[in-house]
């Protein structure tokens, strides 16, 4: 019994060091291609904040979320961009590195959960940004005045549970578009519906009548909440937030079993 323990936790450590070198290698070749790696990696939520802060504050004169609003924006696009590019890059993780995931004895898994941790390094780095916001928003009284509060706490059980979501996608995803090519073309498509059916723009009491089940339904309604109660408290609401655990557990579950009945089948059509 002991022998196994201790087999189990070098198995443990080896994965976690085979997970590391190939995230690292990933960011190395991100950031050392272009001395503006890390403005790429956050302009991105920056522009649509801007851009979703100007259409609904000074045209439509909205009616929905909280003020200071490019905030209340900010502090979902930036968990929104490392959801999207990851399940962007699910649709080819074993594609890209083909021969690797042929010819290694490296777990499959884990050219899925390097895209995972790599893509949640650089949602780690962004966060900086938020800070700037905060401060700025603090700052300029037309924006209102910004208290952190404790429900800032709730943002590293919102990145662990993000990533276990992830990670259970990944391994549902990534395999099942190695057997059927179309399914890349069909995962952008409902990213693109999802971000609309997700309170990014608006907040979860926004949901019309009718559309209420959608705070269940959608796992990311209960880790934008997350994302967001230390600097707006309503939004955090404990139906969508569990609803959202309960998900995340489940489809891991899902996505190694998965995971493990297509490892063959996929290897024979890389």
């Amino acid at each position: 019994m002991t022998v196994r323990a201790r087999s189990g936790a070098h198995g443990v450590r080896e994965y976690l060091r085979s997970l590391w070198l190939v995230s690292a290698r990933d960011l190395k070749v991100r950031y050392s291609t272009s001395w503006l790696g890390y403005l790429w990696s956050v302009l991105d939520p920056l522009v649509m904040s801007a851009i979703y802060w100007f259409v609904f504050t000074q045209v439509f004169q909205r009616g929905v979320g909280q003020e200071p609003y490019i905030l209340f924006l900010i502090s979902a696009l930036l968990p929104w961009v490392w959801f999207n590019t990851s399940i962007s890059d699910f649709t080819r993780a074993f594609q890209i590195d083909a021969k690797l995931v042929r010819s290694t004895a490296i777990p499959r898994s884990i050219w899925v959960a390097r895209t995972v941790l790599s893509k949640g390094v650089e949602f780690l780095l962004s966060l900086p940004v938020l800070l700037i916001f905060i401060v700025v928003a603090g700052i300029t009284q037309g924006w209102g005045v910004v208290s952190i509060g404790w429900g800032v706490l709730w943002i590293p059980v919102a990145v662990a549970l993000q990533a276990l979501l992830l990670l259970g996608l990944g391994l549902i995803i990534a395999p099942l578009c190695v057997l059927f090519r179309d399914l890349e073309r069909t995962a952008k498509l409902v990213l693109r519906a999802l971000f609309y059916a997700s309170p990014i723009i608006y907040g979860i009491g926004d949901l019309p009548d009718g559309f209420g089940w959608l705070e269940y339904a959608n796992p990311l309604a209960g880790l934008f909440a997350l994302y967001r109660a230390g600097f707006f408290p309503e939004q955090l609401v404990a139906g969508p937030v569990i609803s959202a655990a309960v998900i995340a557990v489940a489809l891991f579950l899902i996505g190694m079993r998965v995971m493990r009945a297509l490892e063959r089948p996929i290897l024979k059509e890389l």
